[in-house]
């Protein structure tokens, strides 16, 4: 994962409402939910939910498809995986503290 990719994922899950419907979809794995009951589980209304699901759209987080009339969203867990390792790797090794604290001298 890229940082830039990081960013964006960890900004779209660092707002409650959007951390709400992530968690949600995860529930509901692998189905995943058409956006009208989402909204019903959520109590969130249609054009907001619809900003909050294109923020972690565009964040790589959720995926669409279309069924019928209805577009389904689901979580994409491989990239919370991947957001996982990349801060394991980048973020939260002592190693790199180690490293940093010896460069600062």
């Amino acid at each position: 994962m890229e940082k830039t990719n990081a960013i964006a994922a960890l900004a779209a899950l660092a707002q409650e409402s959007r951390l709400d419907i992530f968690r949600t979809l995860v529930e509901y794995r692998p189905a995943g939910l058409p956006v009208g009951r989402i909204g019903e589980l959520l109590g969130l209304p249609g054009a907001t939910l619809s900003f909050h699901l294109a923020q972690l759209k565009q964040a790589g987080l959720v995926n669409v498809e279309r069924q019928g009339r209805s577009l389904i969203y689901s979580a994409d867990v491989e990239a919370v995986d991947q957001l996982a390792a990349y801060l394991q790797e980048n973020c939260c090794s002592r190693g790199d503290l180690d490293d940093t604290l010896t460069a600062e001298g």
